[in-house]
């Protein structure tokens, strides 16, 4: 494997978890939380975003084993109580992340059909379909609904109160720990159902520009 596209990929994942955060962070102040920004997170500065493990080192080790890359930062600190809208708020915090990883996968994979990037070979087109792929690795990875993973948020929008009580309690207690372990423990199935829902989305782009 060349180190330059080691490298490409690096630079792509950092992009990639920065914008994700930072959608979080913009979302949450305009609907009235201003949490984010005085805790210096409505940056692009990634020392303020990045979490050595969960940032890189997992998703650069996804990558070099050939499985979806998927991961994430430092969550953006967001105050429920400030928010416009209650819970329906949350959910909307909490999706602008993942929404921002589709959109920049969709992006790409547009442009680079426009212009005729994924007809040539070589390393602009792997970088490209690899910015696409990471992007939609995190999309999938983050809306999967077990606390504190975003997907968790916006089902906590829809779930009667008593499921509410319980997600609570999972993230107060497990945390990231619940994710890490969904990540050894089913690091097979996790990876068979995410490279599934990638590669629909995949044909659903190429139907979009009619390949």
């Amino acid at each position: 494997m060349q180190i330059g596209m080691v490298a490409a990929v690096l630079v792509m994942i950092l992009v990639s978890v920065i914008l994700h955060e930072l959608a979080h962070g913009l979302v949450a102040y305009a609907l009235g939380d201003t949490t984010a920004k005085e805790n210096g997170r409505l940056t692009l500065n990634p020392l303020k975003h990045l979490d050595p493990i969960t940032s890189i080192l997992i998703p650069v080790i996804m990558y070099v084993m050939g499985g979806p890359v998927f991961g994430g930062a430092k969550p953006v600190p967001v105050d429920s109580r400030r928010l416009k809208g209650g819970a329906w708020g949350m959910a909307l915090v909490a999706a602008a992340g993942p929404l921002t990883n589709f959109l920049l996968a969709l992006v790409a994979f547009l442009i680079s059909n426009a212009t005729g990037v994924l007809d040539t070979p070589g390393f602009l087109r792997v970088a490209v379909l690899n910015f696409v792929m990471i992007n939609l690795g995190f999309f999938v990875f983050n809306i999967i609904p077990i606390p504190p993973l975003d997907g968790s948020r916006i089902l906590y929008a829809l779930a009667p109160d008593g499921a509410r009580e319980v997600m609570e309690r999972i993230e107060k207690t497990a945390g990231i720990w619940l994710v890490f372990a969904l990540i050894l423990v089913f690091s097979s199935a996790l990876s068979w159902l995410m490279s599934g829902a990638i590669t629909g989305i995949l044909e659903f782009f190429m139907m979009l520009v009619g390949r």
